[in-house]
């Protein structure tokens, strides 16, 4: 199902170590009710799903009207959040009953220390941990994303075996865009693939053998062997992106701009279906990490 992507506030009250949204906080304004509603309402005809996101949409003020204003349209509604605000039940039981079907929830360690340090906020890996268990046990779908970086690479097992313990049904581990905060963190949060990859394998493959949809973003096809199908891009419907400014094809704008393939990657089997790593990585780093697969 194609999709909208709006960014409802860039507030936050994490203040994570490797965002891509950097400072936008300190100068882009949110936009008005009266906006959002306009992008709703035009884009119903070509799109069946919104995603709401930011910076953290649960700051806004009238989130649960605008996610009852989506429904009433017919959008499936996904949120896009850091989860800390759904530690409260009674939030969780108003905005699942304003139309919200489904919650992508961040969540960066297995632990306080490790979480609470990546975001920048304590208490916040007790109140995400919380709301996940609460929007779960309300019946409704939740999946969590991972930013893996140079602090929690090691951990990304245990972290898997935290997020089956939570019951959640299904984890993506995303390699950071170094723009924003990662790129300003580069030297300390930013780690090379060829590092992370035994703990990203492991910890797909604890959650396959537990019956986990697992999934790996910004990761290539050579990087992941038998874990290929593991790859959340194949998974990524059409989307437009209403952020500062409007990207009318977010799918298209990755493959042609985002990102990049390397002066060997047409040697690759996987060549055609494959994105490659975001084009800041071997602009940075080289191309050495990554090897053809004949």
């Amino acid at each position: 199902m194609n999709r909208i992507d709006i960014k409802v506030s860039f507030k936050c009250n994490n203040h994570c170590k490797f965002c891509v949204q950097g400072d936008k906080r300190d100068f882009c304004p949110d936009k008005s009710d009266q906006e959002i509603k306009e992008i709703l309402k035009k884009s119903r005809k070509a799109f069946g799903e919104v995603v709401f996101t930011g910076g953290e949409l649960t700051l806004r003020p009238n989130i649960i009207g605008l996610v009852s204003f989506a429904k009433g349209l017919g959008y499936k509604v996904q949120l896009q959040t850091n989860g800390r605000m759904f530690v409260y039940k009674d939030f969780c039981r108003d905005i699942i009953k304003a139309g919200a079907d489904m919650f992508a929830v961040s969540i960066h360690g297995h632990n306080a220390r490790l979480h609470d340090y990546l975001t920048g906020a304590r208490g916040s890996f007790q109140q995400s941990s919380a709301g996940i268990k609460n929007i779960l046990s309300l019946g409704k779908m939740v999946v969590t994303n991972t930013v893996i970086n140079q602090k929690n690479y090691r951990f990304l097992p245990e972290i898997a075996d935290f997020l089956i313990d939570l019951g959640v049904p299904q984890y993506q581990f995303a390699y950071p865009h170094i723009l924003g905060n990662a790129l300003k963190n580069i030297s300390f949060i930013v780690p090379r693939k060829k590092e992370i990859m035994p703990y990203v394998k492991k910890g797909l493959k604890i959650g396959i053998a537990r019956g986990r949809i697992v999934r790996t973003e910004a990761i290539p096809y050579c990087l992941l062997g038998k874990y290929r199908d593991c790859i959340a891009e194949q998974h990524i419907p059409e989307t437009k992106v209403f952020d500062v400014k409007i990207n009318e094809d977010f799918s298209r704008w990755r493959k042609e701009e985002g990102k990049l393939k390397g002066p060997n990657c047409k040697k690759c089997r996987y060549f055609k279906c494959c994105e490659g790593p975001w084009r800041e990585y071997p602009e940075i780093f080289g191309w050495n990490e990554f090897k053809p697969i004949k």
